[in-house]
Parts: C-alpha cells; structure tokens; sequence
C-alpha cells in the first residue's frame, strides 16, 4: 500500500497582522494542499512504476521521482513556513536572539542577510542550522527541490513566492518579508534550533 499524507489544518495561521486572511485562505488551501494532493499522487503511481525502463534522460519513473522531490519538498516546506507564523509569540527569547549574534554577527546583520536571501531567490529563504558546520546560515532555494544544502535542519522558513504575497502587497516584495519579520513566531523557531542543537550534539 502506498503512503498517504493529509493536509495539517492546525497549521494554519489566524488573524495575522498586515497579512490578510484572504492571502492565508489562498496561499493554505490551494498552494500548500495542492503539493499535498499531488504526492499522494505520485507516491501512488510509484508504487506500480516500471523500475527496469528508468533513462537518466527521459523516462516515466525519473519523471515521477524528481516531480516527488518538489511536491514534498512543497509539502515540507510550506508546514516549516506556516508553523513559523503566528499572531503572538512573536518576541525572541534572549538565547535565541545570542545564538542568531554568535553565528552572524549582529541580529541587524542576520536579519539584512535573511531579507537579501528573500530578495534574491525565487522561492524561499531559510535560516538553517547546518549540521555540517554547526552554525545557523542563510540558504535560498529557486524552487522547492533547488539548491537545498544537505544535512542542514530548516530553523525559520520564509515563502518568498508571487502567491504568499501578491494578493496584499502585488508586486511588492519588501514589504511583504517586513510583515513576515513582524509575524515570526520565535517560539516555534527555538523549538526547532534546540532540536538541531541536540542532533548536532548526537553527531559528535
């Protein structure tokens, strides 16, 4: 039997400030569980794919497992980001805040490095905390499935995509990501740093 994954409607977010409803109801319900209506698609037809006809250039199973790697990664990554959302919890703590300065520098120099990630990818930007090096950084990805670094654990994730803003701010990036910076719910983000903190400590 294939796997089967559902849509988590506790994730999402209410009542945010300068990001409408509207904006959420869309970005939710259509983009976030259209990735997961198509990987339960894919998962099932995996199941059947004809394995002894795979071609590094054309073939129906390569087809279905690079369209796997960017509707999960859709999935994934749209839970990192909508978890991270909230209407309160929105004060970094005081260690979250000193580990963001060790790794950077400066919150104000992390924070402008994040925001160009933003600026300067297609799709998203992320603060991770990377296993390799054991040190929060700014990735960027084009697309679900581009230019993610192995081993590294997604801490915040922002969606820089035309849909999670157009429908408030239009063409308007900037403003959007500052109404995102306002929205962070840190707690959940320290969540995830600590439970990264504790995988890096196991790899030692």
């Amino acid at each position: 039997m294939s796997e089967k994954i559902e849509a988590k409607e506790n994730l999402k977010p209410k009542e945010l400030k300068n990001i409408s409803s509207k904006q959420v109801e869309y970005h939710f319900d259509t983009h976030y569980k259209g990735y997961v209506t198509k990987i339960n698609e894919i998962w099932g037809k995996l199941e059947n794919a004809d394995r002894s006809k795979a071609n590094q250039n054309y073939s129906d199973f390569r087809e279905l497992k690079v369209e796997e790697s960017f509707n999960l990664m859709g999935v994934v990554l749209h839970e990192y980001y909508f978890e991270n959302l909230s209407s309160t919890e929105n004060k970094i703590s005081e260690n979250m805040k000193k580990a963001i300065i060790n790794d950077f520098g400066s919150f104000e120099k992390w924070l402008e490095d994040f925001k160009a990630v933003g600026t300067a990818f297609r799709g998203w930007s992320i603060l991770a905390f990377d296993l390799n090096i054991g040190k929060l950084r700014n990735y960027g990805a084009d697309a679900h499935n581009m230019y993610g670094i192995w081993n590294a654990i997604p801490v915040l994730v922002l969606d820089v995509y035309e849909h999670a803003y157009y429908t408030d701010f239009g063409p308007k990036r900037a403003p959007y990501m500052d109404a995102f910076i306002n929205n962070i719910n840190w707690s959940v983000v320290e969540k995830r740093y600590t439970k990264s903190l504790n995988a890096y400590a196991a790899l030692k």
